[in-house]
């Protein structure tokens, strides 16, 4: 079975079911040589041929993404509000020197912000040091959404 849809019959349009390097992106729209999309794309499970069903289921889902990625965007918007006002102290314990044992990471950078009434997972914070072995004040960088990042200060004081 053909199914030929633009006017040159050697292009077939395809909607891509993933990304594909060099030809676009999951949902878009694109023509292709009909033998690339017939005995590649199509087969791989990369695309479907662009009918006018699948145009309609499409769009329909583009919609829905739109809807969804617009609310996490407002709702990380609303963290990053809590984040800036929150004042993070983290106990460590400590030589005279200042030095402390061990070293402050990530989770316990999540568990003080966890404290303070906000939770984020600890894969989303990047420390702006390589390692946290002193007393004093230091900051990192929360990624709450991929538009939206937050450094925060936070003080490793002694226990």
């Amino acid at each position: 079975m053909w199914l030929i849809i633009s006017d040159n019959k050697d292009d077939m349009e395809i909607i891509l079911t993933q990304d594909v390097d060099r030809l676009g992106s999951k949902n878009d729209t694109v023509d292709v040589k009909a033998g690339f999309a017939r005995n590649f794309l199509i087969p791989q499970g990369m695309a479907i041929a662009a009918t006018s069903s699948a145009k309609k289921v499409v769009a329909e889902v583009i919609k829905q993404q739109s809807h969804k990625a617009a609310k996490a965007f407002d709702e990380a918007k609303k963290i990053q509000s809590k984040l800036e006002g929150l004042a993070i102290k983290i106990g460590a314990k400590a030589g005279e020197s200042g030095k402390i044992f061990g070293s402050v990471n990530s989770i316990q950078i999540a568990e003080a912000i966890q404290a303070g009434g906000v939770n984020i997972e600890r894969k989303n914070i990047t420390i702006s040091h390589d390692s946290i072995k002193e007393l004093g004040s230091y900051e990192a960088i929360v990624k709450l959404h991929k538009e939206v990042n937050v450094t925060i200060t936070f003080e490793v004081v002694a226990d």
